[in-house]
This record gives C-alpha cells, sequence and structure tokens, in this order.
C-alpha cells in the first residue's frame, strides 16, 4: 500500500464528518440479521446538529465530489455520501472538514449494508450516480429489487430514487424494474443535456451539478441518462422477466460495444 494511501487512512481516523463501522460491527449477529449502528434513527442530531432538514444518500459516491457540492448549494438540506473506499472518502471529508460544511456527512461501508444504518422514515431521496451497471449479475445493480427492498426501509412515503448514468444498459434496467412495479415515475431522459424529448420533472440542479465522471464523459461525447421515481407501492418488487421490458442480451451487446 503506497505511503498516500496510509497518510489518507490515517487522517480519516481525525475527520468528524466521516463514520468508518466495521464489518464486524455490522455482521456480529450474521448477514441476515444484521446490528443496528448507533447512529441509526440518530443522524439528525447526532451527525447534523439537530437539524430538521431532509437527509438525502448519494449511494457509491466515490471520492464525494457531488454529495459536497449538493450540500454547498443546499445549506437547508443534508447529506451523505455513501461508499466502501476509504482512500476515495477522504478527499470529500477533506473538502468538507476544510470548508466546515456542517450539512454533509460521509459513511464508509458496503451499500448491502446500508438498511443497518437508517431507520424508518429517516432518508427523503436517494442518489445513484454513475453506478458500476453489473452487466452479468442483476442482483449487484443498484437499482435491482433486492436494493430497492433495502431502500424502502428507510426512505420516506414519497421519498424519491434519482439515477443517474452514462449506461444505457442500467438506464433501460431501471426503467423497466419501475414499469413492471408500476412505481411512480417523475422524470426520465436518455439524453439529459442533448435530448428532443420532453425533460418535464428535471430540476435545474440535475444538469448543474455535475460528478467528475460526469463531466468526464461529456467531454468524450457520450449521453447522460437521468430517471426520478418514487418506491411508493405495494406487495414486494418485481424483477422485470418479459423482453419486451428489457432484453438484457440486445442491450449488453449494445454496452459491450460501446465500452470497446
Amino acid at each position: 500500500m503506497g505511503h498516500g494511501k496510509l497518510r489518507r487512512f490515517a487522517e480519516n481516523e481525525g475527520f468528524k464528518c466521516l463514520v468508518q463501522p466495521s464489518a464486524e460491527e455490522v455482521l456480529r449477529s450474521g448477514y441476515h440479521n444484521l446490528s443496528d449502528h448507533a447512529l441509526k434513527g440518530h443522524w439528525s442530531e447526532e451527525m447534523f446538529s439537530g437539524s430538521k432538514g431532509d437527509i438525502i444518500l448519494e449511494l457509491g459516491c466515490g471520492k464525494g465530489d457531488y454529495t459536497v457540492a449538493l450540500s454547498r448549494r443546499n445549506p437547508d438540506k443534508n447529506y451523505i455520501g455513501v461508499d466502501i473506499k476509504g482512500a476515495r472518502l477522504w478527499r470529500g471529508a477533506k473538502t468538507a472538514t476544510e470548508e466546515n460544511l456542517e450539512n454533509v456527512a460521509f459513511l464508509r461501508t458496503r451499500i448491502e449494508f446500508i438498511s443497518a444504518f437508517f431507520a424508518p422514515g429517516e432518508i427523503s431521496e436517494i442518489w445513484l450516480t454513475f453506478s458500476d451497471p453489473q452487466l452479468k449479475s442483476e442482483n449487484s445493480r443498484l437499482c435491482s429489487p433486492i436494493f430497492l427492498e433495502r431502500y424502502r426501509r428507510f426512505l420516506k412515503p414519497g421519498g424519491i430514487v434519482r439515477l443517474k448514468t452514462d449506461s444505457q444498459f442500467l438506464h433501460n434496467y431501471c426503467k423497466a424494474v419501475v414499469k413492471v412495479n408500476n412505481l411512480p415515475l417523475l422524470a426520465c431522459t436518455s439524453d439529459l443535456y442533448g435530448s428532443s424529448e420532453p425533460q418535464d420533472g428535471i430540476e435545474p440542479e440535475v444538469r448543474e451539478v455535475q460528478t467528475f465522471y460526469e463531466q468526464m464523459f461529456l467531454s468524450q461525447g457520450l449521453p447522460i441518462t437521468y430517471m426520478a421515481f418514487k418506491l411508493d407501492c405495494e406487495g414486494s418488487l418485481v424483477y422485470p422477466k418479459d423482453p419486451e421490458d428489457f432484453d438484457s442480451k440486445a442491450w449488453r451487446e449494445a454496452e459491450a460495444a460501446r465500452l470497446l
């Protein structure tokens, strides 16, 4: 491990805005019976000085640039960036500390453990920004039913999930999940910056705040997709099985060609 990474890990220990529970802490009662973290249900008073503002998650936040940018723009709301890579989170935590941003925090954990950290109704929105499309593993996609079920445990009624990605495969998969579960779709576009499609319901900050990867993909001429939906529905969420809803083979081939 390089000296730079070791230095970041050491600095991470001193950032008040960064929470780093061990996997053993979460898994002490087993994978299917995760142990609740002490902050579950108490983020507002313990991390955000009693702020009553909405709490918004960014899952897979990387270096935290999007989380930090949103927190600067909306000081009345509270933001938590989640990622498993401590060396990446260092950048966001350091910026938040240096700028004394009191409405931003970071959580280092695996996203499949996310329900151990948030209580029912504690979260208002979830951002999925440029997640790995997981072409071969459906249950590893952050917008798959197995993950959406986890989010439903702590998302407020009427809470919003937002997906921003360069992957047409992931965009169309998520759109199919929304369709087959009759989830309320608030906004959807396959080209956020250049589409002639109607783009009703897309707030200005969706375009005006961009991640590092988003800027890089745009400079390469790649379209950015976006959708927003609610998880309000009855019963368990189901998977898209009909190729008319989502032809995984065709979209996987299209994605592979684009990646090449």
